[in-house]
C-alpha cells in the first residue's frame, strides 16, 4: 500500500488550496487602501468574524497538538484545551470593546492612543513581531507533519509549501482574504471534527485494532516481534543501561522501531512490506491500544462495546478494569555516551487515564511552578495575541466586537470538547505515531477510510494556512504601519503602506519557514505555550494597566513590554526544553529547571510598569 501521495489525497488537498487562493484573488480589490489591507475595511459581519476568530484560534496547536497530547497523556493533554478556552473570558470582558474603541489597524494603535509615544510604537511593534514569530514556529512545524503522510513529501517541503501559499494570501489581499479563509476552515473544522467524533461513537471501542485501509484496499496492522535485550531495563519512567552489548535504537534513521516493555526490547514492524513515505516501515507508525475493557461481560469484552454515546464512551474508558497502552519518550545513553531517543509503552488502568500527573508532575516546588506558569500563560495569553487583537478592527462597532467574541467562545468551546474524544479515540485505536503525536487526529480519521483522512488532513492544513496568514498580517502591520509609518515618520501613502506590508509579509514568511524546519518533531501545543507566555508577559500587563490604572505612563508601558519580552525569552532559551531539544544536550544541562516563564515574567512585567509609571508621573503625556 502507498497511501501517501495517493490521487485522492492530492485532489482534495488541491481543491482546498485552490479555494483558498481563489478567495485571496477575489478579495484583492479590498486591499487597495491601508484600511482594506490591514482591517478588511472594518466591514466584516460580527457572526463571520466570530467564526473567523475560531478559525484563527483553532490552529495546529488545537487540532494537531492537543489531540496528540490527549492521546498520549490523557487528562494532562486536555488541560491545554481548558487553558486555551479560559483565556477568552479575559478577551470578552476586558479587551474586546476597548481594543475596538482605541485602535485602528494594530495592537500598537490601541496602546499608543493616549500618548503618541515613540517608545510605545517601537516596543509594541517589536513585541508583535516576537510573539507572532513564536506562534508561527508551531504552525509551520504542524504543516510539515501534515504534508508527510498527505502528499508523501518530506517535512521541510511541507513547511515551504505552507510558507509560499500564505505569503501569496497575505500579499494578495491582506486581512479580507485572511478573514474568509479563517471563516471557511473554522466552519469545516467544526463540521468534520463532529463527524469524526460521531464515527468514533458509532464504532465503539474494542481490543481489536482497526485496519488502516488505503485507497487500494490493502491494510496495515501493527504487530510486535519479540527480541529481548537484557542490557536494557525499565524502572518506571526511568531507563537504565547495564553491561552487555548495545543495539541500535534510531527511530528516525532505522527501518525498524524499537520500544521497551517490561525489561524486554521489542522490535515492531508492519505486517506488510509496503512502502511508507518511500521507506520500508518508515515514518508513519501508529501505536496505542486497549488491552481490556471494563464494565463489560467476558462475552461482550471479546467483541467490543458496539455503538456508544459520549457518556458511556468515557465511562468504559475510565473504568477501573480497563487497561490501555500509553506511550512515553525517554533518552538512553550507551557506554560511549551516545544519546538515543526511544518510545516505550506503559500499561495504565482506566482510572489513571484521566488522572493528572502524567506530564505535569507537581511533586517538587519547581514542578508546581512550571504547571502554574503554563496555566497563567494560557489564561492570560489569549487576550494578548496580536493576530487575535487585530481582528477586533475588522468589525464596524464595539457591540459587534463583543458579539463576535461570544460567537468565538461558543465555537471554540464546542471544538475543545471534541478534542477530548478525538484524542482518546486515537489513543486506543492504534493511531498514535510515537515519534510525532501531532498526527494523531488525522491518523484516527485514516482508520475510518482514506476519504475522511484526506479531508481531515486537508482541513488541518487549511487550519495552519489561516492562522499563519493572520499572524503574518499582524507582523506586516507592525513593520509597515507601526515602525515605518509612525515610528520612523516616513509618512507613507496608502499605496506605499500596502506595498510595505506585502514586503514585510514576505520576509516574516521566510523566517517562519526556517524556524518551522528547525523545530521539527516538537509537539505544537507545547511550542504554542511559549508563544502565549511571551504574549501574556509582554502585552497583557500594558493593556490591562492602560485600561484600568490612570497613573500608567508611556515610559511604564515601554519598560513593561521590554522586561516582559526579555524575561520570557530569557527563561525559555535557558530552560530545559531548549537544552533537551534544539541544543542537542539534556535537560540537566539547562541553566535552570523552569520550563515555562509566565510565573516570573508576567508579575515582573506588571511590577515594572507600576514602578516606572510612579517614577515618571511628571513626564506623563
Amino acid at each position: 500500500m502507498n497511501l501517501h501521495g495517493s490521487p485522492l489525497s492530492i485532489i482534495i488537498f488541491g481543491v482546498f488550496v485552490g479555494l483558498v487562493l481563489w478567495l485571496s484573488f477575489h478579495f484583492a480589490r479590498r486591499a487597495k487602501s491601508a484600511s482594506g489591507y490591514y482591517a478588511a475595511g472594518g466591514q466584516i459581519h460580527w457572526a463571520v468574524n466570530g467564526i473567523s476568530f475560531a478559525g484563527d484560534y483553532l490552529s495546529a496547536a488545537s487540532f494537531l497538538g492537543i489531540c496528540g497530547m490527549i492521546a498520549t497523556l490523557g487528562y494532562d493533554g486536555f488541560l491545554y484545551s481548558i487553558g486555551y478556552l479560559a483565556g477568552w473570558i479575559v478577551a470578552l470582558f476586558v479587551v474586546a470593546e476597548p481594543m475596538k474603541r482605541l485602535g485602528k489597524f494594530t495592537f500598537t494603535d490601541a496602546l499608543d492612543a493616549k500618548f503618541d509615544s515613540k517608545g510605545i510604537k517601537l516596543a509594541a511593534a517589536i513585541s508583535t513581531l516576537v510573539v507572532s514569530i513564536c506562534y508561527l514556529i508551531p504552525q509551520m512545524n504542524g504543516a510539515g507533519s501534515l504534508v508527510e503522510p498527505l502528499l508523501g513529501l518530506p517535512h521541510w517541503v511541507g513547511v515551504i509549501i505552507v510558507g509560499a501559499i500564505v505569503i501569496t494570501i497575505v500579499a494578495t489581499a491582506g486581512m479580507a482574504s485572511t478573514t474568509y479563509v479563517q471563516f471557511l476552515k473554522g466552519g469545516l473544522l467544526l463540521l468534520f471534527s463532529t463527524i469524526l467524533v460521531i464515527s468514533i461513537m458509532v464504532r465503539g471501542i474494542s481490543t481489536e485494532l482497526p485496519s488502516l485501509v488505503g485507497d487500494d484496499g490493502e491494510s496495515l496492522r501493527f504487530i510486535p516481534t519479540e527480541e529481548t535485550h537484557e542490557g536494557l531495563i525499565t524502572q518506571g519512567y526511568e531507563l537504565a543501561h547495564t553491561d552487555g552489548g548495545f543495539s541500535k535504537y534510531n527511530l528516525e534513521g532505522d527501518s525498524s522501531w524499537w520500544v521497551v516493555d517490561g525489561g524486554k526490547l521489542w522490535k515492531c514492524q508492519w505486517q506488510t512490506a509496503s512502502l511508507i513515505n518511500g521507506k520500508p516501515d518508515g515514518l508513519l507508525f501508529p501505536v496505542g491500544r486497549l488491552m481490556a475493557i471494563g464494565g463489560l461481560s467476558e462475552e461482550d469484552a471479546a467483541t467490543g462495546t458496539g455503538r456508544l454515546n459520549p457518556v458511556t464512551f468515557l465511562a468504559h474508558l475510565t473504568h477501573p478494569d480497563t487497561k490501555l497502552e500509553q506511550w512515553h519518550k525517554a533518552k538512553i545513553v550507551d557506554e560511549t555516551g551516545e544519546k538515543t531517543t526511544i518510545h516505550y509503552p506503559k500499561i495504565v488502568s482506566g482510572t489513571d487515564l484521566m488522572k493528572p500527573g502524567v506530564k505535569f508532575k507537581v511533586k517538587t516546588g519547581w514542578e508546581k511552578l512550571n504547571f502554574v506558569s503554563l496555566m497563567l500563560a494560557l489564561f492570560f495569553g489569549t487576550a494578548a495575541l496580536p493576530h487575535i487583537l487585530i481582528r477586533y478592527y475588522t468589525v464596524p462597532s464595539q457591540a459587534c466586537a463583543r458579539k463576535s467574541t461570544i460567537v468565538a467562545i461558543a465555537a471554540i468551546g464546542f471544538f475543545y470538547v471534541l478534542t477530548l474524544f478525538m484524542g482518546l479515540g486515537a489513543g486506543i485505536t492504534g493511531t498514535v505515531n510515537p515519534a510525532d503525536n501531532n498526527m494523531s487526529a488525522p491518523l484516527l480519521a485514516l482508520s475510518f477510510g482514506g476519504i475522511l483522512f484526506a479531508i481531515i488532513s486537508a482541513i488541518a492544513f487549511a487550519t495552519v494556512l489561516g492562522t499563519v496568514a493572520g499572524l503574518i498580517v499582524a507582523a506586516s502591520g507592525a513593520v509597515a504601519h507601526d515602525l515605518m509609518d509612525r515610528f520612523w515618520d516616513m509618512k507613507l501613502s496608502e499605496e506605499k503602506k500596502v506595498k510595505s506590508g506585502k514586503i514585510a509579509a514576505f520576509v516574516v514568511g521566510i523566517v517562519a519557514i526556517v524556524l518551522g524546519i528547525v523545530f521539527r518533531g516538537v509537539n505544537v501545543s507545547f511550542l504554542v505555550g511559549w508563544a502565549f507566555a511571551v504574549a501574556a508577559s509582554a502585552n497583557l500587563p500594558a493593556i490591562l494597566m492602560l485600561l484600568f490604572w490612570p497613573k500608567t505612563t508611556a515610559a511604564g508601558i515601554v519598560a513593561s513590554i521590554s522586561v516582559g519580552i526579555v524575561a520570557a525569552l530569557g527563561i525559555i532559551l535557558t530552560g530545559p526544553a531548549m537544552f533537551a531539544g534544539p541544543y542537542g544536550m539534556t535537560a540537566a544541562d539547562a541553566l535552570h529547571p523552569l520550563g515555562q516563564p509566565g510565573i516570573i515574567s508576567i508579575p515582573l512585567s506588571f511590577l515594572t510598569l507600576v514602578i516606572v509609571s510612579l517614577f515618571t508621573q511628571k513626564n506623563k503625556v
